[in-house]
């Protein structure tokens, strides 16, 4: 059965938007994971998820205090992060080229 891992979108006293993650696992809630950005919190949400085997599912919050700008801009990074990690994978080599130039692969 996976864990649940609560994102909640917040925003502080100067209008800056930041992502707490609880873990409903841990012992102490009063140690929260706070993420500034989002590749702290994709850092933060990938140790968490080894944890738990990569058993995981994410479930999103905002406070009441979060401006739809705010969500917007949350969306927008998450999926630019996408995007990114999604173009490392399709550059990444997909294996040697042979001879007569077809992939080279293990068994020949």
């Amino acid at each position: 059965m996976s864990v649940v891992i609560q994102s909640i979108i917040k925003t502080n006293p100067m209008g800056r938007w930041y992502i707490e993650l609880i873990d409903p696992n841990e012992e102490d809630t009063a140690e929260r994971v706070v993420c500034l950005d989002i590749y702290e919190y994709a850092q933060k949400m990938e140790a968490i998820a080894e944890e738990y085997g990569n058993d995981i599912e994410v479930s999103w919050e905002s406070e009441e205090n979060v401006t739809p700008i705010q969500i917007n801009e949350v969306r927008q990074q998450i999926m630019a992060y996408d995007a990114e990690q999604e173009a490392k994978m399709n550059d990444a080599p997909q294996g040697m080229p042979q001879q007569d130039g077809g992939e080279w692969t293990p068994n020949g």
